[in-house]
């Protein structure tokens, strides 16, 4: 069974503004939930072969991971790969919208042996952080 989720907004700021902020990690904590810190390798937006290692509590436990960007279209899109809590990727998506900018994270994997039998859980809870991180980035571009 694979975790597949891709939670998305409307935030009403244009899409070069939102790409700013939320593709570049020394804005992290202020708008991903469940991290207690992030240290990108270089400061700045994310490009193509950045890594950044991140401090953070999944499901109850505290764990250190780092993610690689493997692809990156400036102002539109950067692609993530990380390892734990379980190998997945990650991708932040910015489309123009009406309003804004439509924000999708998309998020996929396959749980290992330890996290399988909870999947449709695991599911959920990727599904609920992302939407809540989601919140955050909006309340906090639109304020």
């Amino acid at each position: 069974m694979s975790v597949e989720v891709s939670p998305r907004v409307v935030v009403r700021r244009e899409r070069a503004e939102v790409a700013a902020y939320m593709f570049d990690p020394a804005h992290d904590l202020e708008w991903t939930g469940g991290i207690t810190a992030s240290r990108p390798a270089r400061p700045g937006p994310l490009r193509t072969g950045d890594q950044v290692e991140r401090t953070a509590r999944f499901l109850g436990r505290g764990f250190t991971y780092a993610y690689v960007v493997t692809a990156h279209e400036p102002g539109r899109m950067v692609e993530l790969a990380v390892e734990r809590p379980f190998p997945m990727t990650i991708r932040y998506e910015l489309a123009g919208h009406p309003d804004g900018t439509l924000v999708t994270i998309r998020a996929s994997g396959e749980p290992g042996w330890f996290f399988r039998w909870a999947t449709p859980l695991l599911r959920r809870q990727v599904h609920r952080s992302i939407s809540a991180d989601l919140d955050r980035l909006r309340a906090r571009l639109e304020a």
